[in-house]
């Protein structure tokens, strides 16, 4: 039996749990990230093809860890967000000033798996153990340790669960969850189109879910490209995801109503269930969640792996404060104040992104024209549209330093 102690038990080595990781090292913060999945499955080229949107606070944290310049090449510029009930007229365009720069910018995921993987390979202060399953976990008095498959014991003075929406760790420890199920599903695909998109991501409401085509960069044959996030009822999602590829794409264009030009399918058909989940409390005793352990939200606004990214940069301005102070690093203060400050910002951003979602689905030809005068108000209203912008770059609220530019 073997033991092997640092300062950060990373239960979860997703996009959320590596950054943490590389943030953390940043800082001279060690850790061991544990997950079940190995680097070479996370990164293979059919594993996940979800893409992410990444705001202009998340891109300055990637700056600040080290990453920017192993991306910059594969992110596609978000210059204007489009929104329209059903393409029918009266669209609002959030377009920033030409100093603000993007509005943020488009991933695949794989893209950021591997700069993280590959920024965390050289770094002493990060011991990965993938492929691995978790036995047993301990929370004591003067530290966490965790027990894995092979009988290894990893030791840390901080545990932090990370793995996600299904968290073992966050379940284990008993907290409680509000959550729903919004009965929908999202299919998720490439699609390669005629015209190029000029950096315009679309979210296109319709009564039984919202239609978003996000911009990726042209192919290495010169395509252009944009990825399909499209939320169908899940009493529908089977029938839709049955469909041969031309009548699937058919389904495609009917709700595009040509503004690509011709469309084809870029890989495979994926799908999952949307909820809404989020914990009240953030921290336990030497425990602490991040991401979607804590709150999982649905992907209409594109914002749950930047609210990830912000409890990463919280959680390790709280520590390396903490360290100034000479703390250690489970100290309970120091974990309320990480709890006080994510808890209420990420209910803000859920909870608008949850009344979005109600407010457009409700059908009928009056909600919509009631959508639509609220729309052009907001056109309109210069306030209203720099708040949602603001909250679209991730630059409101109190925001940890590493997401500063």
């Amino acid at each position: 039996m073997m033991t092997d102690k640092r300062e950060l038990l990373i239960l979860g080595g997703g996009l959320v749990g590596m950054t943490l990781a590389l943030a953390a090292a940043k800082k001279g913060i060690s850790s061991h990230v544990v997950d079940r999945a190995d680097p070479s499955e996370l990164t293979a080229e059919g594993f996940d093809g979800r893409a992410s949107a990444i705001s202009t606070a998340s891109w300055n944290l990637f700056r600040n860890i080290g990453l920017a310049d192993a991306l910059e090449p594969h992110g596609c510029r978000i210059e204007n967000i489009a929104v329209t009930d059903g393409m029918k007229p009266g669209r609002i365009d959030f377009q920033p000033e030409p100093h603000e720069g993007t509005l943020g910018r488009m991933f695949p995921n794989r893209t950021l798996r591997l700069a993280l993987f590959e920024a965390a390979k050289d770094q002493p202060l990060i011991a990965w153990h993938g492929s691995t399953n978790v036995m047993e976990r301990h929370r004591g008095e003067h530290g966490v340790s965790v027990t894995l498959a092979d009988d290894t014991v990893l030791e840390a003075k901080l545990m932090v669960g990370a793995e996600g929406r299904g968290s073992p760790t966050r379940e284990e420890a008993g907290f409680t969850m509000a959550h729903w199920d919004y009965r929908h599903r999202a299919i998720i695909i490439g699609l390669c189109h005629e015209r190029p998109h000029e950096g315009v991501a679309w979210e296109i409401f319709y009564p039984d879910g919202p239609f978003a085509l996000l911009p990726l960069l042209d192919d290495g044959e010169g395509r252009h490209r944009s990825a399909l996030v499209w939320t169908v009822a899940e009493k529908d999602a089977a029938g839709f995801l049955a469909l041969s590829d031309r009548a699937f794409l058919y389904e495609i264009e009917k709700r595009m109503e040509g503004i690509f030009g011709a469309l084809a399918l870029a890989g495979h058909r994926s799908s999952y269930p949307l909820g809404f989940q989020h914990t009240a409390k953030l921290v336990k005793h030497r425990l602490a969640l991040i991401g979607d352990a804590a709150h999982g939200m649905h992907p209409i606004a594109g914002q749950g792996l930047n609210l990830g990214l912000r409890d990463v940069g919280a959680l390790v301005e709280v520590l390396t404060e903490g360290q100034r102070l000479g703390l250690d690093r489970g100290d309970a203060q120091m974990l309320a104040r990480y709890e006080k400050w994510r808890a209420l910002d990420s209910l803000m951003v859920m909870g608008a992104t949850d009344s979005l979602t109600r407010l457009f689905g409700v059908p009928g030809k009056l909600s919509s024209v009631i959508r639509r005068v609220g729309m052009a108000g907001i056109q309109r209203a210069p306030i209203l549209k720099r708040w949602f912008m603001d909250e679209a770059r991730g630059m409101s609220g109190q925001l940890p330093e590493l997401l500063k530019g």
